[in-house]
């Protein structure tokens, strides 16, 4: 049977899947060769697909689902808050994650490949462990 908690936690690990692949897409576009147009546009419909097709709803519903879950529990705690605060961070990056997206589709993307290999590792990654930490622990 299908829970509210269940729910959020599929569309919250899909959105996560998305918040670390869709970076490891645009280091393999920045790396493709300028001259190989079709290989460039495979990616870019990759790109558009994951972010608007899969990324984007699932972190609507997570959102929703979140935010059921906080009105339906009643949740409180300092520890919320500071989660929250990690969650706006993850919203901020999924939305700079669309840019990126933008860039690519029309031509603009300004970085090389190691820029995005380092957006790819770094910034989801202690937001992930910091709201796991904050869920389980509830420290304050």
């Amino acid at each position: 049977m299908l829970t509210v908690k269940s729910l959020h936690i599929v569309f919250m690990v899909a959105w996560y899947a998305g918040l670390f692949y869709l970076p490891r897409l645009f280091v393999y576009h920045a790396m493709a060769p300028a001259d190989d147009t079709i290989g460039r546009e495979r990616f870019k419909t990759m790109e558009r697909k994951l972010y608007r097709g899969i990324m984007t709803p699932s972190m609507v519903l997570t959102v929703v689902f979140g935010t059921w879950l906080w009105l339906g529990y009643g949740i409180t705690g300092g520890w919320l808050y500071v989660k929250l605060a990690l969650v706006a961070i993850l919203l901020g990056y999924h939305v700079y994650l669309g840019r990126l997206v933008a860039d690519f589709r029309d031509g603009r993307d300004m970085h090389g490949h190691v820029y995005y290999r380092w957006l790819n590792e770094i910034p989801a990654l202690p937001v992930l462990v910091g709201v796991v930490f904050l869920v389980v622990m509830k420290p304050f």
